[in-house]
């Protein structure tokens, strides 16, 4: 007999005050310049999959409420503990002065493949998720512990911001817990 997709209710899913009282995984993601809110939204779901301790949200990046992300987002506005900031290095600095490694994901010289990365169990990690189109600003990357990048073997440069905060969170996990 073939496999039955799940009902919604044989998911077991967390009810939104659940998920707010239960324990968080080391890391929070920080967006900053994200100009697609449809991108923002769709941070917010992987935030709410992976149970990531908080979100930043960043300079022009769109914040809620506001349609296209709550779209996106499916709720996830509601359950991921979230704050706004314009000034990303003075939240950097205060993150680190907090004990967090902060973690540039960008393609640079000297950067750490992902399929290299090896995190600290004892330690926070703070994921730096920049434009879609200028990627993490070279400031902020100079202010990174790490600069992490994922290997890519096609014809393009980049991931959708989306799509790489999954991966970064999925390997995180995988390595962390």
């Amino acid at each position: 007999m073939p496999p039955r997709k799940l009902s919604l209710d044989e998911l077991n899913r967390l009810s939104v005050d659940d998920f707010k009282q239960a324990e968080k995984f080391p890391y929070c993601l920080i967006l900053d310049d994200i100009r697609s809110l449809n991108n923002v939204g769709s941070v917010f779901r992987t935030a709410d999959a992976f149970r990531a301790e908080k979100l930043y949200l960043c300079g022009i990046t769109g914040r809620p409420p506001h349609r296209d992300i709550t779209k996106t987002a499916l709720g996830a506005t509601e359950s991921v503990d979230w704050h706004y900031t314009a000034d990303i290095v003075s939240l950097i600095r205060q993150l680190r002065t907090d004990g967090w490694l902060i973690v540039a994901v960008e393609q640079a010289e000297e950067s750490v493949l992902l399929t290299n990365f090896s995190p600290s169990k004892n330690k926070p990690y703070a994921f730096v998720l920049g434009n879609e189109v200028t990627g993490v600003r070279d400031d902020v990357v100079q202010l990174a512990d790490i600069v992490l990048e994922i290997p890519q073997f096609g014809t393009k440069h980049s991931l959708n911001i989306a799509v790489t905060t999954g991966i970064i969170c999925w390997d995180f996990l995988q390595k962390s817990r």
